[in-house]
């Protein structure tokens, strides 16, 4: 099959899902059904389309022009091969355990819930494929779109008023910031098609340079650069299978994801280091980066704790991107799948323990662990990774980033690198510590996914088997990650190519 080819059946695949979900919800085992072998399907065409870029090819695909000069086009490339990687492996295993979660509480609209998960990936896929501006802004906002009726799921006040941030902050971003770079770009270059080494070079003055890239910056709303970050913990109200897909699976990964396509394929790298232009970005990330981490510090709610890490997290690609640098290009581009690993594995298990016991505060964990060793050693292996400990995934990334900003010669940069893990040892090793070491709380028994309580002199009273094997599974996953870190830093290395080497 031929690259073009592939890229057709990436995009076809996630739509054929939503709607075979949709026929089949009157039948729930053969929606999930559908819902798994898609996926699956999703994933060896996406490994194929690997394969093909690794040994050097480019494919592409171009649908239709929406303007004279102007397509709706398609083209895979490293970065967005990556990223497409990480949403179609993590896909199947989310959709894996959205069946324990939401049988196991017994979740409304749960056809609803399937068919606009599968219109993100389908949205993701557009993005992480897109050969230009366009096709780029349109599944942009296909992603904003499709994934709001997943945070509003529950439907009560909390949820809509977390719909309402998360529109008005996504919307708000791209429609008053983003656009209009978008316009300039074309204003200035004539073009909107990515290009690697970047478009804008000799077309905007250099002393533009730092606005133009502020606008694509905080245009990107889903990188949850402070400011433009309070959706992302009003979204917690979701599910934790969406709240999983947003952090780990599609939307801010699809934020980072974007701010590293622009700097790279729109103003290049270069560029960014000859003119200095992303110098103050480097630092509004760090601020994001230890900011947020202080606020995790403070938060009970697990989930709430969990979204900041990912507000700090996440701002380490933004903080490797602005270095300019090879070595931080590569770091935050390790940063985004890796961090995508472990932080699935703590959404897995923060809701598996809400799943078993019905738990959301950290202070109400103390014991239960003993109960839960699976989840929350599996929880304890996620933490690790996020810290950038070895032998697990967040070890390279961070170490990579480092190495970024040595290059740049920022050694106060290095600091906040530095900081930033001891803080996350502050706020996730806590978790586990609580519920392996302290005394247990008196709590009610647990309902199991039957709604029946266990039996009496149960010791282990763990989720669903379909929550558990995939939060197992993606543990296992910040091993591996540790272990691919050397093909995938050459499979990305085309990316700090010199303009006109290729790639």
């Amino acid at each position: 099959m031929s690259g073009g080819s592939l890229i057709g059946w990436a995009l076809a695949l996630p739509l054929l899902a939503a709607c075979l979900v949709a026929a089949s919800g009157r039948r729930p085992n053969l929606r999930e059904g559908v819902t798994l072998t898609l996926s699956l399907l999703l994933l060896a065409v996406v490994l194929s389309l690997l394969r093909l870029v690794a040994a050097g090819e480019r494919p592409a695909l171009s649908l239709f022009e929406m303007l004279p000069g102007l397509a709706i086009a398609f083209q895979a490339e490293p970065l967005g091969l990556l990223f497409a990687t990480v949403a179609s492996v993590l896909w199947p295993l989310n959709s894996l355990y959205s069946v324990g979660y939401m049988r196991g509480n017994r979740e409304q609209h749960q056809t609803r819930f399937y068919v606009c998960f599968a219109l993100a990936i389908w949205a993701v896929m557009g993005l992480a494929l897109s050969a230009n501006l366009l096709t780029f802004f349109v599944f942009y906002e296909v992603l904003t779109l499709s994934t709001y009726p997943l945070v509003i799921h529950r439907g009560d006040l909390a949820a809509r008023a977390g719909g309402r941030s998360y529109l008005g902050y996504l919307l708000g971003t791209s429609f008053a910031l983003l656009l209009p770079a978008i316009l300039w770009t074309w204003s200035a270059t004539g073009t909107l098609s990515f290009q690697l080494g970047g478009i804008v070079a000799g077309h905007v003055p250099e002393s533009q340079l730092p606005w133009l890239l502020a606008l694509y910056m905080f245009g990107i709303g889903k990188a949850a650069l402070m400011p433009f970050h309070r959706w992302l913990p009003a979204a917690m109200v979701a599910p934790t299978p969406v709240s999983a897909l947003l952090h780990a699976v599609a939307v801010v990964k699809a934020g980072v994801f974007a701010v590293m396509k622009v700097s790279l394929f729109v103003f290049g790298i270069d560029l960014l280091q000859h003119t200095g232009a992303s110098s103050w970005l480097a630092w509004a990330a760090a601020f994001t980066v230890l900011s947020a981490s202080v606020v995790a510090l403070g938060k009970d709610n697990l989930k709430a704790r969990l979204a900041y890490s990912t507000v700090s997290q996440l701002s380490y690609v933004v903080l490797g991107t602005a270095l300019a640098t090879s070595m931080g290009v590569l770091g935050g581009a390790l940063q985004l799948a890796m961090h995508a690993v472990a932080k699935i594995t703590l959404f897995f298990c923060a809701g598996a323990i809400y799943t078993a016991h019905h738990l959301t505060e950290v202070r109400q964990l103390d014991g239960l662990g003993r109960r839960m060793p699976v989840t929350f050693a599996a929880f304890f292996i996620g933490a690790l990774s996020i810290i950038g400990l070895p032998p697990l995934g967040g070890t390279w990334s961070k170490w990579y980033l480092l190495l970024g900003s040595a290059e740049a010669e920022q050694t106060a940069l290095m600091g906040v690198l530095m900081l930033s893990s001891l803080l996350s040892i502050g706020y996730l090793l806590p978790i586990p510590a609580r519920g392996f070491f302290l005394p247990s709380r008196p709590q009610p028994p647990p309902a199991t996914d039957a709604g029946q309580s266990p039996e009496p002199g149960a010791v282990w009273q763990e989720a669903p088997l379909w929550c558990l094997l995939p939060l197992a599974l993606t543990a296992l996953g910040c091993f591996a990650m540790f272990l691919a870190a050397e093909p995938l830093v050459q499979f990305l290395t085309p990316l700090t190519a010199p303009p006109g080497a290729g790639g």
